[in-house]
Parts: C-alpha cells; structure tokens; sequence
C-alpha cells in the first residue's frame, strides 16, 4: 500500500483522540502564497507558552487485537486496515517537518498482536526519530495498557508527553463494553508514570533526559455508559490529586457502531463534554472540590447554566461580593471573573476603588458578575433587589438568547425544562469558556 493511502486510512483513525483538535483544513497554495493546509492527520495543540502549534496526528496502525463495543478499529469491524513501518513514520515526521507542515508529532496505535509488541514499535520509531534524525521536535506517545514498565521507562525518556485513554470511568463499563481490557491494565502504568515524573522532577542532573517531561494525560467518553457527572469529574479529580495528571479530556460519544449495548443516541451530548470541561477547569483553576459542585442528591450538571452560575445560585447566601474588599479566592467564586480578571482587580484596587465602568475596563464579564456584586455597597444600576428567582431567570435568559439552535424568545419556564433542554447544544459562549476557562 502506498505511504500516502496508509496517511488517509490512519490519520482518519486517529480522529477520535479527543487530546489533539483536528484543523479539520484543506487549503491549496496560491500563486502568491506560501504554505498549505492538508486534512491528512495535521492538529493543534498549544505550548506552555500559550503558542499554538501543529502536530502530525496518526496512528501506527488500526489493525486492532480487541473487539472494544464503542471503537470504530475494534477487530470485528469491517473498515480499511493499515500499519505503518517505524521507519516510515519517522521518515513521514520528518518530511511533513523540513516542509513546515508540523512542528511535532502526536502517535498512537491500536493494538498489534500484543501490548509489548505494539510499544515496541513504537519505541522503535521515536528512536529514530530522536537519535538517527535529531529530531528535537514535541512528541506526544500514547503508552498502550498492558505493556511493560521497562518499554514505558525507555519511552518515557524519549518523549515531551504520554497518555494512556481510561476512555470509560467504570470498571463494570469496561465489563460491559470493553471486557479485553482491565482496570489495573490501565491505571497500573499510569500510576508509574507519574511516580518515575516526580523521580525525574526531583533529580539535579541536566545531563540525563527527563522522564515525560510535559507530563502525562488521559481521555474520558461521556454518554456512552450510564455514569453521572458526580462519578466522572469525581474520577478525574482523584486523577489530578493522586496521580498529577497535566489534562483529563471528555470526549462526547459518537455512535460509530451498532450494538445492543450502546446507547442509541441521536447527536453525541456535545453540551454535557462542554459542561465538563468548564467543571474540569474549576477544579484545575478556580480552587473547587467536586463535593461542592455536585453531589447523590444533584449528580448532574445544569444543561442550562455552567456549573459556576449554578452553584452560586445555589449558594446566594455568599453572595453579593464587595468587589473592593474580597479576597482573590472570593473573588474567583463570581460568575463571570476569571483567574485574569481576579488578578487584575487585585492589582488595580492597590491604587483606587473600582466602580462598575472600571470592571468594564478589566474585562470582566459584567452580564453575569452584575448579579453577584457590589461596588462601594451599591449593585449594578439596573438591579433593584438581590433574589434567586431574579437571579436565574435573567442569567437563562441570556443563556437563551446566546443559543443558536434557539429562535423562540418566549418566557424560560423555570420548573420544566425538558422540552428545551432535549436538543440543546452548546452555545458560542460555552465553547469559549470550555476553551479558555473564563467562567
């Protein structure tokens, strides 16, 4: 098979990988232009530094020894298979990097014959790439489950960063739709990884290469299986606390396959992967334990609001917040001030007492904060009286008029909501804060 077909077939595959964004791009040079933009396994990811760069996203092969119920290479599935060699995908890396395509490379595979066979090979690839090209590029390695310690260890010293999929948040999920798989298959080099990072972290040497020096990461599918919010984001901060994780990602489930076992879902729940993703930063950022945003008797989030503007609907009685006297962490808590923002109230408040105008100044996102703040004692110009029916039924009223799939602009029932919320995707603003973590 030609190295370009095997590209289509593998970058195709890697699609799913929700660690890396696909440009999703095809864009042809001009007469006078320079570059091109290419489909064929071009992502971005960002640096520590906030840059965003281009990775070559593929995997090594799709030619899978499991038969995983939710995943589009399971080895029952009739799809177009193929495998690259090592020396071909370092020979790839490095052609696409001379061109300027990429600047790095994101590898995984399904698995061939065995785990260890399969990190093998790739192990095998990054060392070309490391000691035969010199290539000093980002590199990103999924470790595959089940594999050695010793093959993790001789990758781990070659690699930026690693990242082994839990993919469902369950053992008995796994039971039921992975039954190949174990637990301990994946949380076990997990668990090594991250004591071999704080080994290399703790080390004076600058001679010997650190171990998964941009750290290691995970990936989570939601609506597959029937967990809750509560079970997941509770997972994920176990994963951040115990095992330092860098990121957990949530990937919304898409029905690649039919099977009795799967649910059947129209759309993939884009809104709730959004929702965890603002929770997600909240525990990373803004100082929250989950037992604070959801718990049994409220297991899931508000596909209505983010959880921010939900829990402090729930918790008005911290509520309004003097601008001019609360602390960085109380001020973290006010929808619609970000880890920026508290930052620069902090700092411009050494010098004068803010007012609402000077809020504006800072980027604050007033159309949420107005409703839980004070400037010198006084609310927002607007607002004359502090109550949760107020509260929530202006804040759903922006989350509706911001909604693009909505075009009626009748009165929000506050008590039954099913009806608007069984379509509802995520708006542009929920996108942005998924992204950036301005909540």
């Amino acid at each position: 098979m030609e190295i370009i077909d095997k590209l289509k077939i593998l970058s195709d595959s890697a699609k799913y990988d929700a660690s890396c964004s696909s440009s999703g791009s095809r864009r042809s040079n001009t007469k006078d232009g320079i570059g091109n933009g290419d489909v064929s396994g071009i992502c971005h990811s960002w640096g520590a530094d906030g840059r965003c760069i281009s990775l070559l996203k593929i995997l090594m092969s799709n030619c899978c020894i499991y038969d995983c119920k939710y995943c589009i290479n399971r080895c029952t599935n009739s799809v177009p298979h193929a495998t690259f060699t090592p020396r071909e995908i370092a020979d790839l890396t490095i052609s696409f990097y001379k061109r300027n395509y990429i600047e790095g490379l994101f590898l995984s595979s399904a698995v061939i014959k065995n785990p260890d066979y399969t990190m093998e090979c790739l192990y095998e690839t990054i060392y070309i790439l490391r000691k035969e090209y010199k290539f000093n590029g980002y590199i990103h390695v999924k470790t595959i489950p089940g594999c050695s310690q010793e093959l993790i260890d001789k990758l781990g010293h070659l690699v930026d960063r690693t990242s082994i999929n839990i993919e469902l948040p369950s053992e008995n999920s796994l039971k039921l739709l992975a039954p190949q798989k174990q637990k301990a298959g994946i949380i076990t080099p997990m668990s090594y990884i991250a004591k071999n990072i704080s080994i290399s972290n703790q080390e004076k040497s600058i001679y010997k290469p650190k171990f998964v020096p941009a750290g290691q990461t995970t990936q989570l599918m939601v609506g597959a299986t029937p967990e809750t919010d509560l079970k997941i984001m509770k997972l994920s901060e176990g994963l951040y606390k115990k095992l330092k994780l860098k990121r957990v990602y949530y990937s919304a489930y898409v029905a690649v396959n039919k099977d009795t076992s799967l649910p059947a879902l129209k759309e993939p729940p884009l809104l709730r992967e959004n929702r965890l993703y603002q929770a997600d930063w909240l525990l990373r950022f803004y100082n929250f334990t989950m037992d604070e945003l959801l718990d049994e008797t409220h297991p899931n989030f508000n596909p209505l609001l983010d959880p921010k503007c939900d829990w402090a609907l729930r918790h008005l009685e911290c509520f309004p917040v003097e601008i001019n006297k609360a602390d960085y962490n109380t001020l973290l808590r006010v929808p619609g001030i970000g880890v920026i923002c508290a930052k620069r109230i902090i700092t411009a408040r050494r010098e004068f007492h803010l007012t609402f105008n000077d809020l504006k100044k800072l980027r604050v996102v007033l159309k949420r904060a107005r409703y839980f703040i004070t400037c010198d004692g006084k609310y927002f110009d607007q607002i004359k009286y502090f109550s949760q029916p107020f509260i929530e039924e202006n804040l759903l009223f922006l989350e509706k008029i911001s909604s693009s799939n909505i075009s009626s602009f009748s009165q929000i029932s506050l008590f039954d909501t099913n009806s608007y919320c069984e379509n509802l995707l995520p708006t542009k603003e929920d996108k942005v804060k998924s992204l950036t973590g301005s909540l």
